[in-house]
């Protein structure tokens, strides 16, 4: 009788890196919007969060290009 094959299939990594890379963006821009946002409007008002929001969205802004530049740095470095 021969021992049952437990081989796990290879891992990705490479892409997972990437996933998660996206969902720590996701969250970081969530927070910076929703959840600073919100703290804004609670303790200010409706008037405070639309003035927030004028520098909530660029930071946010800055954020995904700051992301998408290194992004295109990495696959422009990864096909030399």
């Amino acid at each position: 009788m021969s021992p049952p094959d437990h081989r796990l299939p290879p891992t990705d990594y490479r892409r997972y890196r990437r996933q998660t890379d996206r969902r720590l963006l996701m969250l970081v821009l969530g927070v910076l919007l929703i959840v600073g946002g919100g703290l804004i409007y609670l303790i200010y008002g409706q008037w405070a969060l639309a003035t927030g929001l004028l520098c909530l969205l660029p930071g946010a802004g800055v954020i995904l290009l700051l992301w998408g530049l290194l992004s295109l740095l990495e696959r422009w470095v990864k096909e030399e």
